[in-house]
């Protein structure tokens, strides 16, 4: 095969990597947001549709905006926050329900990119999924595992996500020594991680 013909396949490889980086996260958030819209929607429309009359059209994707302006708002004043706190306490009660609901919420709040996460701590570099090969993942707690020889094993669950759906992956726990944490953001791990290695630095430092 010729040098010029690897040079177009070269091309077009990095040109088809570089659009698969560029359409992932647009299809994953326009899924995400068309089952809320059509969520919202199933439960708005026939309602509208009682009290008008007749159907509007785009009435699902207005309320949706609207109900997510609102949520919003309600989060930013005191009184907002009261009722969204007291709705997931109601939450929290319900046994199956209190385990999806916080799990997800977590996650979300995880992966809201210049948000204060409290589920995220470190950008961190482990050996898995064995030794001499390194992943890179999310410290997220600091567990003791007890024995009852008293010889307790401490450890930092790290959650590696697989792209480009980061709401995919792995929980291990790792021996704290053996837990390296970089010098990276919570967003900047998150670019890392999922878009393959394809946007980093070319050197990480390991704090």
């Amino acid at each position: 095969m010729s040098d010029e013909k690897l040079s177009v396949l070269g091309f077009l490889r990095t040109t088809f990597t570089r659009g698969i980086v560029v359409i992932v996260p647009i299809v994953i958030t326009l899924i995400v947001l068309k089952t809320l819209f059509e969520t919202i929607d199933g439960i708005i429309s026939p309602i509208t549709d009682r009290v008008i009359g007749y159907h509007i059209t785009g009435i699902g994707f207005i309320s949706m905006t609207v109900l997510i302006l609102i949520v919003g708002l309600m989060s930013r004043n005191l009184i907002g926050k009261f009722i969204i706190k007291g709705f997931d306490n109601l939450l929290s009660t319900l046994p199956l329900a209190r385990t999806i609901y916080s799990a997800i919420r977590d996650l979300i709040s995880a992966f809201a990119i210049g948000a204060k996460s409290k589920t995220f701590k470190n950008v961190v570099c482990v050996q898995y999924p064995r030794e001499g090969i390194y992943s890179v993942g999310f410290a997220t707690n600091e567990v003791v595992f007890e024995s009852t020889d008293l010889i307790n094993l401490e450890t930092i669950s790290v959650y590696i996500p697989h792209p480009p759906n980061p709401t995919s992956g792995v929980v291990i726990f790792v021996p704290k020594n053996d837990v390296r944490v970089l010098n990276l953001t919570i967003e900047e791990g998150l670019k890392l991680v999922l878009s393959g290695g394809v946007v980093s630095k070319n050197n990480i430092q390991i704090k």
